[in-house]
This record gives structure tokens, C-alpha cells and sequence, in this order.
């Protein structure tokens, strides 16, 4: 079993889609308009990038993508991300592979201060080895970058390790890179996407339990 776990944020352990879409909403209160975001189709947005995310649920009321984006983060920074966001198991699960003496980083796309930001409001922060989060210098995946920036910090090759997403890039970086590759379904995936390759589970306990086990098996 490999000794580093290397993890996506939104999507695999942060279900991060109600806290946008209610910034989002403020932001058309604001400006003046009725409609109302539709969590369910706003979750299909969340793994697009910022700059596409903001454009697509502002939609009319976007004034500038870049503008917009920033005017977003800058109110995530502000508003506590709730202990109830973790998606089933996430808590419970890290304190295991922590415990099992597992090493574990974050790889997000997600500016690296709201990563932390994120990490501490839920409790999670002490757990984790390293977080790489979106940062100038690096471009986001499924550009190697930042998945070489936590490999760097954990100070492993990628054999070393296995990466743990909800989506397609996180998918492409991880294979890119000869990682294996576990995919979590509940995540921000298009629907009916499977990863050609890896392990798929719907539960984060379940993956845990796999992980715990092999490890204590040796292998």
C-alpha cells in the first residue's frame, strides 16, 4: 500500500457547492435579480474552474468573469465553512488513516489560502502533511504543476503515492503522473463519468476500510 495519500478537496472530502451557490446568490441579490440558483444544477459547475463557475451561475449578471471571481473569493474568505460541509465519513476516516500512519496532502485548484481557510474552519488542517492549493506560478490541473508541488512537500516520487479525486482532472493529473488512482462518486464529476482505470467508491468510509486494510497486510 502506498504510504502518501494525496487528495482532491472540493468534491472528495468538502461538499463546497452550498457555500458557493449561497455567495453566489448574495451577489445577485445585489445586484438586483430574482432568480434563484438551483443547488443541483450548480453542483455541475463546481469542477469547471472559478472564472467558468462564476460566469455560469451570475450568467446575466456577470459584469466581468475575473472581476466577479475575485469579488467571490474575497467573500468565501470571510464566511466559516460549517463542520456539516464534510461529506459522510470524511472526519471519522482521516483521523483513521492518520492514525494508520498514513501520510496525507491536499492537491486543489482552489487558491491555497481557501483551502487552509477550509481545512481549518472544518477541523481537518493538523491532519494533513502538506496543502497545495492555487497559487501564482503554478497552472491548475490537469497541468502537473501543483501535483509536483505536493509530491515536493511530502518529499515522495509519485510511486510513492495514491490519489484521491471526484473528477476528471483529478483523474488525468494522477495518471499523467503514473499514480494510482481511487475515485470518489459523490463528488462534482460529469454524470455517468467513470475513470478508465482505478478503483471507484461511493463511500469515503468504504475507501478508507480498503486503505486501513491493505496497509496492515502489507501491501
Amino acid at each position: 500500500m502506498k504510504p502518501n495519500l494525496i487528495f482532491d478537496l472540493d468534491g472528495t472530502l468538502v461538499d463546497s457547492n452550498a457555500v458557493c451557490v449561497a455567495i453566489l446568490q448574495e451577489m445577485l441579490v445585489e445586484r438586483g435579480a430574482t432568480r434563484v440558483i438551483d443547488p443541483r444544477t450548480a453542483a455541475r459547475h463546481m469542477s469547471l474552474g472559478g472564472e467558468r463557475m462564476v460566469q455560469a451561475l451570475l450568467d446575466e449578471c456577470c459584469l466581468d468573469p475575473a472581476d466577479d471571481l475575485a469579488d467571490f473569493r474575497a467573500r468565501y474568505a470571510r464566511r466559516p465553512t460549517p463542520a456539516d460541509s464534510l461529506f459522510p465519513g470524511v472526519a471519522a476516516g482521516l483521523h483513521r488513516l492518520r492514525e494508520a500512519n498514513f501520510r496525507m496532502a491536499i492537491c486543489s485548484n482552489k487558491p491555497v489560502n481557501l483551502c487552509a481557510k477550509v481545512l481549518d474552519d472544518t477541523g481537518l488542517a493538523p491532519l494533513f502533511d502538506a496543502v497545495v492549493g492555487g497559487q501564482p506560478g503554478l497552472r491548475p490541473k490537469p497541468a502537473p504543476d501543483l501535483l509536483d508541488a505536493a509530491l515536493t512537500a511530502l518529499g515522495a516520487t509519485s510511486r510513492e503515492c495514491l490519489f484521491v479525486g471526484d473528477s476528471d482532472l483529478d483523474f488525468d493529473v494522477a495518471a499523467a503522473a503514473g499514480m494510482p488512482f481511487c475515485f470518489m462518486t459523490y463528488g462534482y464529476a460529469e454524470p455517468g463519468w467513470a475513470p478508465p482505470a482505478g478503483a471507484v467508491f461511493d463511500r469515503f468510509d468504504h475507501l478508507v476500510a480498503m486503505l486501513v486494510a491493505a496497509r496492515q497486510a502489507g501491501r
